[in-house]
């Protein structure tokens, strides 16, 4: 019995047995399942996982940029501030810099004025084309004229220098309490005052050219204002009538030099006349004498041939017949040059009128139109081409006449506009056609031969030599090739 309940709890225990072993491996199968599910989710957690990890690395990446931004920013604001604290120190400085520079820009723009107006009497020619001829104040007529009106303002600014006219002071002053004192401090800075302004008017009056007038008037105005303007803290100041009188002695003593030269170049030309007067006295003087001299020769010559015809006869005597008649023709032509240089000697004015060129000196269309009372008028024309100019002069015309210093300054009225110097109408060249002169004198005195072209042998020549030089000196032309389209060999020819 036993056995069969043992059998039976044995059975049972294997039934058990056997049952728990197929639901153990029932649950094996199951576990697997499960650790197959389990490991399929584990994969697929470890890929959401690989997957959510590289998003959990950006946003640590992007936490730690934005860490980064923001200490950057941080930096960068404070840099900013910084560079805004230094822009605006540097602005305040470039403020205060420009502010400076327009300052001494000013300063410097008015120095640079001030040396302008100081220096513009160094460019005297400059001025004297800007401003042309300076037109004289003063219209006397000699030198001794101007030279009296001289002293006359000279002892005016003595005068006025020693009434106390010629520097003021406008105000009393004292120092330390003292009346006296300030007078005396007062008359002392006048004295330098006029002292510095004599001393500029001086060095003005002492420069005066033709050409520099106008300068140095400026230059005594800014003296007066800058010594005013030195003078003007104590109130004291040159009177606008001592100016005034300092700019009339520059100006006079400008006429006066100019009147000095203007006489010493008529006087000039009187002499230079009277010495081509003396000359053409002589040469009157002397062909009344030569010819006087040859008259004698051929009376006395014709004499003896009317002696020896008396006693001659035949062919003889027609020989001496036929030289007397000669001898009395050259008598007769020595008879009429004596007549003509009495009658030269005794009409004073006559003599000749001459239009000539020289055209490697002066150019093309300037003419010469003088007068000559020598005998033989071409001497004085040599003479003029002899040392003066480096050409001889061409003839044009030469015109005889009675009064021939009047017809030669009729002829000089007529062209008086296209005189070559304006400045001394004593120089006789004009800048006029040839056509015109002869029409002028074909008015006035008729029908004149003119030679109308000038010959101007001695410049033609020298043009034509220095030409010669000129290509002898350029490098010889390469070769050119034999052959060449005809367009090259004409254009090289």
């Amino acid at each position: 019995m036993l056995g069969y309940i043992l059998a039976a709890v044995m059975a049972l225990a294997l039934v058990g047995t056997i049952l728990f072993l197929g639901q153990s491996k029932r649950r094996l199968a199951q576990v697997h399942q499960e650790r197959g599910d389990l490991e399929q989710r584990l994969a697929t957690a470890e890929a959401q996982l690989t997957r959510f990890q590289s998003i959990r690395d950006i946003e640590a990446t992007l936490a730690a940029i934005r860490a980064q931004i923001v200490q950057e920013q941080q930096q960068a604001q404070a840099t900013i501030a910084s560079y805004h604290a230094q822009f605006d120190q540097a602005r305040a400085q470039s403020e205060a810099n420009l502010a400076q520079a327009r300052a001494e820009e000013a300063q410097l723009r008015g120095q640079t004025d001030a040396l302008r107006a100081e220096l513009a009497h160094l460019n005297e020619q400059a001025l004297f084309e800007a401003h042309g001829l300076y037109e004289s104040n003063y219209d006397f007529g000699t030198a001794d004229e101007y030279k009296r009106r001289l002293d006359d303002i000279r002892d005016l600014q003595k005068s006025m220098t020693k009434e106390g006219l010629a520097a003021v002071c406008r105000t009393t002053w004292t120092v330390e309490g003292s009346a006296a004192k300030g007078r005396k401090m007062i008359k002392d800075k006048i004295k330098l005052m006029l002292r510095a302004f004599n001393g500029e008017c001086d060095a003005a009056i002492a420069r005066v050219k033709y050409n520099n007038i106008e300068s140095l008037e400026k230059r005594v105005t800014r003296a007066h204002a800058a010594i005013n303007k030195l003078g003007a803290v104590n109130q004291c100041e040159i009177t606008s009538a001592y100016f005034k009188y300092k700019i009339d002695e520059l100006r006079l003593t400008h006429s006066y030099k100019e009147k000095r030269q203007a006489e010493k170049e008529e006087q000039r030309l009187i002499r230079e006349q009277m010495r081509e007067e003396e000359r053409a006295q002589k040469e009157i003087e002397a062909a009344q004498k030569a010819a006087e001299a040859e008259e004698s020769k051929l009376t006395k010559a014709i004499a003896k041939a009317q002696q020896q015809a008396e006693s001659a006869a035949g062919k003889r005597h027609d020989q001496l017949l036929a030289k007397i008649d000669d001898l009395q023709q050259k008598l007769a032509e020595t008879t009429s040059k004596r007549e003509r240089a009495v009658s030269r000697a005794q009409i004073t004015r006559s003599g000749h009128v001459y239009v000539i060129s020289n055209i490697g000196s002066f150019g093309e269309h300037v003419y010469k139109i003088g007068m000559t009372r020598r005998l033989e008028p071409l001497d004085r024309v040599k003479e003029l081409g002899d040392a003066s100019v480096p050409f001889r002069f061409d003839v044009h015309a030469m015109i005889y006449c009675e009064d021939a210093p009047k017809f030669e300054s009729e002829l000089q009225r007529r062209f008086a506009a296209y005189q070559v110097n304006l400045v001394n109408n004593r120089k006789e060249f004009f800048k006029v056609s040839l056509d015109d002169i002869e029409a002028a004198v074909k008015e006035l005195r008729g029908h004149v031969s003119f030679v109308r072209t000038a010959a101007a042998e001695e410049f033609r020549k020298s043009q034509a030599l220095r030409t010669r030089r000129a290509q002898q000196r350029q490098p010889a032309q390469p070769a050119q090739p034999a052959q060449q389209p005809a367009q090259q060999q004409f254009a090289h020819a």
